[in-house]
């Protein structure tokens, strides 16, 4: 483990130009460039808040969210949902990406994938500009009262806790996709299951029995959960809290085993 983070910390430096390469390369052909970080999620919201909470209506029975505007429900699910998708997949690509590079220059090859989440993550970070700036103007309009104490302060442990999972997740799929490429495709289809068992535009209070069993069996549901719950000033789930640690935990680790042993075959697979 400690020449493990000498080397990481010897190399620390390219991890962030990596990281910023990935940043400019994604709005490289944009002409509103990084704004889209703020427009997209925006426009997001407003189409699932008209279609989910307009045209389908919805109902909560969930006390923690009582009060809270449906469209601030949307953004803070979609927000996080958005990075795990966008990071996992950047990861799982990372290798096959940069095989041109790998093949020439010695660099850890674990760079690639840890660059990719967190060039995402600083970009879900300046989202969130979108989210204070929603709850901000649900306030001035006094349909949203905020209920401002220190449990919102709680909401950064959500966060790391959706870093540590993707950070999992994300290593165990860039090795996975050196040697099966079809695991692109398994993974979209496996993304769209998670969306929709993570309540982004409904509440999991109205579920019972096995489909509510099947929501909280996903992690990512149980991260924005408490995110939500620590950001509208309620305390967090406990349970849920013990739950999404420990398998983000079981993932990082499954993660490094399987990256670490088969990183010498990804030159012959790439």
């Amino acid at each position: 483990m400690s020449s493990i983070l000498k080397n990481f910390n010897k190399y620390r430096y390219l991890l962030g130009e990596l990281a910023k390469k990935n940043i400019k390369l994604r709005y490289r052909r944009s002409y509103l460039g990084i704004l889209w970080t703020l427009i997209e999620p925006l426009l997001t919201m407003i189409v699932l808040s008209i279609v989910f909470g307009t045209l389908l209506g919805r109902h909560n029975t969930d006390k923690a969210f009582v009060g809270v505007p449906f469209p601030v429900y949307v953004l803070t699910g979609r927000l996080l949902y958005s990075f795990f998708s966008s990071a996992t997949n950047s990861a799982m690509k990372s290798i096959r990406a940069n095989g041109a590079m790998i093949k020439k220059v010695y660099v850890p090859k674990y760079m690639y994938p840890i660059s990719g989440i967190i060039s995402n993550f600083i970009i879900f970070l300046i989202s969130l500009i979108v989210l204070v700036a929603v709850m901000g103007f649900f306030l001035i309009q006094g349909s949203y009262k905020a209920n401002i104490n220190p449990y919102m302060l709680m909401s950064v442990f959500p966060l790391l806790n959706l870093m540590l999972f993707a950070t999992g997740i994300g290593l165990i799929l860039a090795t996975l996709c050196v040697f099966f490429r079809d695991i692109e495709y398994l993974w979209s289809v496996m993304l769209m299951l998670i969306m929709y068992c993570s309540a982004i535009f409904y509440f999991a209070s109205g579920m019972k029995g096995a489909t509510l069993r099947l929501v909280k069996f996903n992690p990512l549901f149980g991260i924005i959960d408490n995110f939500r719950r620590s950001l509208f000033g309620q305390h967090m789930d406990f349970n849920l809290a013990v739950y999404t640690w420990g398998v983000s935990a079981i993932a990082v680790v499954i993660g490094i085993i399987v990256f670490y042993k088969k990183q010498d075959s990804f030159i012959l697979n790439i």
